[in-house]
C-alpha cells in the first residue's frame, strides 16, 4: 500500500512539473477556443446545407477533361448543365489538381482557404488587438471558426470554392499599403533584400491584379485605387492583370480566345438571375418582379447609383484614414452591382462585422474619456455640456451600442442565413409563395449588403495608408 501511494505521488509530481510552466490563462484560452470551434461546427450543421464539394467536382472534372486533350470550355459536368466559367488563367492554376482525387483536391482547397483566412484575420485584427492589449493568437483562433461558420465561409469551404483565396489576395494589398505607409519601420540593415522588399509594400496591387485575372469582379478595386490616386498600386494591379492575361494567351491561346470571345458573355452558364443564392441587386430585382430575368434598365440605373455611392464612401473613408473600411465598401459594392453574387461570394461581410464591432469599442472608449473629463470639470466647479449639465453616468455604456448591436445582428443574419427556408424557383414556384415575409427573408442578405454600402461607418484615423513621401511633400508645400 505505501508503495502504491508513493507511485501515485511520483506521478502527481511529474504532472505538477509539466504544468507548472503553463499559464492558467493560456489553458483557459485554449479551452475557450476549442469550445468556440465546436460551437461553430454545430452551427454549420444546424444552418448550413449538405456540402459535397459540388463546385470543386466541376472544376476538377473540367481540368481532368482539359488535361486529357479536350477543350476546357466544352466540359459539362455529369447530370448538370454547368461547365467551367473562370478565365483560362484560373484553369492553369487549377490544372495541378487533375492529378489528385476530387475529395483530396477539395480538402487541399479547404485547408488552404482556412490558412488564408487565418493570415488575413491576423492582419486585419492586429491593429485592433494591439490597441486593446489582447493576445493576437487567441483573437485569431476565435475569429477563424466564427468567420468560417457564417454563410460565405461555410459555403466556400463546403462547395470547394476559391473566394477566401481571392479575398486573401485583395487583403494582402491592404497590408502592403499599410506597410508602405510605414516604410523602414519593419526592417533593419541585417534583413535581406527580399524581406526589405516585402515590408516596403512596393508590391501592393499585385494581389488585386492576380485576383482580377482569376475573376473579373475584383477589377473594381483598381477603379478605387485610381479614384483615390494611389497610382503606384493601381499601376501594379493593371500591369499584373495584363501581364498574366497576355502570358496565358501565350500558353493557351485557343482557350483564351474562346473565353474572351464567347464564354465571358454567356451569363446563362452560371444560372438564372432569380435563383435564391444570387443575393446581388440583379437577383433581388428579379425576385421582386417574380421573373427569371432582371429588369435591365432598372437594374442598370440602381447599379450606377450604388456604384457611385459605394466608391464615394470608400474614397471618403480612405481620406479619413480608414483603409480597411474603404476596401470593405468596395468589396460590398462589387457584390451588390454584380449580375450574379452567390452567397459564397459575400466574404467582405467578415471585415464589415469587424469594423462595426471595433467602431462600437472605439466610441465607448472615447465616451469614457469624455465622462472622465466631465467628472474632473465637475470637481473643479465647471460643469460642461449643454446648459451646464454633466453627461449621465451610463453614457459610456450606451455610446456605440447601435454599432455593437449592428455587428451582432449582421453576424447572426449570416450565421442563420434565413434565405434557405424560403428558397423558390421559377416557373415552378412563385417567389411570393410565402407572402411578403417570405420574400423579405429570401432577399435578406441582399438587403443587408445594400444597407452596409449605404451606412457602414468608418473610423477616422484607424489605419491610414498615406505614403510617407506624399505626406512629406504636402508638409513641405504647406511650409512654403
Amino acid at each position: 500500500m505505501p508503495a502504491t501511494v508513493g507511485r501515485r505521488a511520483d506521478r502527481l509530481a511529474t504532472v505538477r512539473r509539466v504544468t507548472s510552466g503553463i499559464d492558467r490563462r493560456t489553458v483557459v484560452r485554449i479551452g475557450v477556443v476549442v469550445a468556440v470551434a465546436y460551437a461553430a461546427w454545430l452551427a454549420v450543421k444546424a444552418f448550413g446545407r449538405p456540402y459535397t464539394f459540388f463546385d470543386m467536382k466541376i472544376y476538377h472534372g473540367a481540368v481532368v477533361w482539359w488535361a486529357t486533350g479536350h477543350e476546357l470550355y466544352e466540359f459539362v459536368a455529369p447530370d448538370t448543365t454547368l461547365g467551367f466559367t473562370y478565365p483560362p488563367f484560373a484553369g492553369l492554376v487549377m490544372l495541378p489538381m487533375a492529378h489528385l482525387p476530387v475529395e483530396a483536391a477539395g480538402m487541399v482547397n479547404a485547408l488552404a482557404s482556412l490558412g488564408a483566412l487565418a493570415i488575413v484575420l491576423a492582419g486585419l485584427l492586429r491593429p485592433i488587438v494591439d490597441r486593446l492589449g489582447w493576445p493576437l493568437w487567441f483573437t485569431v483562433a476565435l475569429a477563424v471558426p466564427l468567420a468560417a461558420a457564417i454563410e460565405p465561409g461555410r459555403e466556400t469551404l463546403g462547395y470547394g470554392q476559391v473566394n477566401l483565396l481571392l479575398f486573401a489576395l485583395v487583403m494582402a494589398d491592404l497590408i502592403g499599403l499599410r506597410w508602405r505607409s510605414r516604410r523602414g519601420t519593419h526592417v533593419s540593415d541585417e534583413d535581406g533584400p527580399l524581406l526589405r522588399f516585402v515590408y516596403s509594400g512596393a508590391w501592393a496591387g499585385a494581389g488585386i491584379g492576380l485576383a482580377t485575372a482569376v475573376k473579373l469582379t475584383p477589377a473594381l478595386f483598381i477603379v478605387y485605387l485610381m479614384i483615390t490616386r494611389q497610382w503606384r498600386a493601381a499601376t501594379t494591379a493593371i500591369a499584373t492583370t495584363i501581364g498574366v492575361t497576355i502570358g496565358t494567351f501565350a500558353i493557351v491561346g485557343a482557350e483564351s480566345r474562346t473565353y474572351f470571345g464567347s464564354v465571358l458573355w454567356q451569363t446563362e452558364r452560371v444560372g438564372a438571375a432569380d435563383m435564391t443564392p444570387n443575393q446581388s441587386l440583379a437577383g433581388l430585382l428579379a425576385r421582386l418582379y417574380d421573373s427569371i430575368e432582371t429588369p435591365g434598365l432598372l437594374w442598370f440605373s440602381f447599379s450606377v447609383l450604388i456604384l457611385a455611392l459605394g466608391l464615394s464612401r470608400a474614397s471618403n473613408a480612405h481620406a479619413d484614414g480608414d483603409e480597411l473600411t474603404a476596401f470593405t465598401l468596395v468589396g460590398l459594392t462589387a457584390n451588390v452591382i454584380s449580375p450574379i453574387s452567390w452567397t459564397h461570394h459575400l466574404v467582405f461581410v467578415v471585415p464589415a462585422i469587424i469594423i462595426l464591432a471595433d467602431a462600437a469599442v472605439r466610441r465607448r472608449e472615447a465616451s469614457r474619456g469624455l465622462a472622465h473629463r466631465a467628472g474632473q470639470a465637475a470637481t473643479n466647479g465647471a460643469l460642461p455640456g449643454v446648459n451646464g449639465l454633466r453627461p449621465p453616468i451610463w453614457y459610456p455604456t450606451l455610446t456605440g451600442l447601435r454599432h455593437g448591436v449592428a455587428a451582432i445582428g449582421l453576424y447572426l443574419l449570416f450565421l442563420v442565413s434565413p434565405i434557405w427556408p424560403y428558397e423558390h424557383q421559377l416557373p415552378e414556384v412563385s417567389h411570393y409563395q410565402d407572402g411578403l415575409f417570405g420574400a423579405l427573408m429570401e432577399n435578406s442578405l441582399a438587403v443587408a449588403l445594400i444597407v452596409l454600402v449605404a451606412a457602414l461607418p468608418w473610423r477616422p484615423g484607424a489605419e491610414p495608408v498615406f505614403y510617407t513621401d506624399r505626406m512629406s511633400r504636402v508638409v513641405v508645400g504647406a511650409r512654403r
